[in-house]
C-alpha cells in the first residue's frame, strides 16, 4: 500500500525546521514540521523567520515520513508556520502518510477557515479533509491570552472536524 496515493511525489515542501518531538504543539506527543514563508507577518509572531519564502531548505513528504514512522510514540503530526497552506500539495502527502499510519493530523494557518474555504482550491480542501484539528486566524498581539489552549490569540479558533462541517453548512445556506 502506498503511503502517497494522491499527491504521489508532489512532497516536496520549504521548511524552516523541524521538532521530531514536542508537547507543546498540539495533543500528545508530535511531530511538527514548521513550513518556510509566510504572506500574513503579524506583529508579535513566534516565528518572524518563516516569513520569507526564499528561506529555509527543501524537504520531501517521504523523509518526513520515515522520520514519523521511526516513532511510535507520536501522536500525531502538527504542520505550523509559516503558512502551511501555501505549500497544501506537498503537505497533502505528509497528511496522507501520518493518516495512513493512523495518527492525527493539527494544522496552524493565518487564514480563517472561512477564506480558506473561499479560495475554492482543491490542495487547500484536500490538506483542511486531512486535517483533524484547525488552528485558524492571524495572531493579533493585541489579543494575545497565555492561557489558550495550542493558540497565541483569543481570535483564533481550534476548530475539530465538526466544527469546520457547521461553519461549512452554515456558509452554504446564505
Amino acid at each position: 500500500m502506498s503511503s502517497m496515493p494522491e499527491s504521489g511525489n508532489a512532497g516536496v515542501m520549504r521548511l524552516s525546521g523541524i521538532v521530531e518531538e514536542s508537547i507543546v504543539d498540539g495533543p500528545g506527543l508530535r511531530y511538527v514540521l514548521f513550513t518556510q514563508g509566510c504572506p500574513h507577518h503579524c506583529k508579535g509572531c513566534h516565528n518572524p523567520q518563516t516569513h520569507d519564502f526564499k528561506g529555509g531548505f527543501p524537504f520531501t513528504a517521504e523523509a518526513a515520513l520515515a522520520q514519523i514512522g521511526e516513532n511510535p510514540l507520536l501522536s500525531g503530526v502538527t504542520l505550523s508556520g509559516g503558512e502551511p497552506f501555501e505549500q497544501a500539495q506537498a503537505l497533502c502527502a505528509v497528511a496522507e502518510g501520518v493518516q495512513a499510519m493512523r495518527k492525527n493530523v493539527m494544522t496552524y494557518t493565518g487564514y480563517t477557515f472561512e477564506a480558506l474555504l473561499a479560495r475554492n482550491d482543491y490542495w487547500t480542501n484536500r490538506l483542511l479533509e486531512l486535517t483533524d484539528v484547525l488552528v485558524d486566524g492571524p495572531y493579533v498581539e493585541s489579543l494575545r491570552d497565555l492561557e489558550l489552549q495550542f493558540r497565541g490569540s483569543s481570535n483564533q479558533r481550534l476548530l475539530d472536524r465538526a466544527s469546520r462541517e457547521r461553519i461549512a453548512a452554515a456558509l452554504c445556506s446564505r
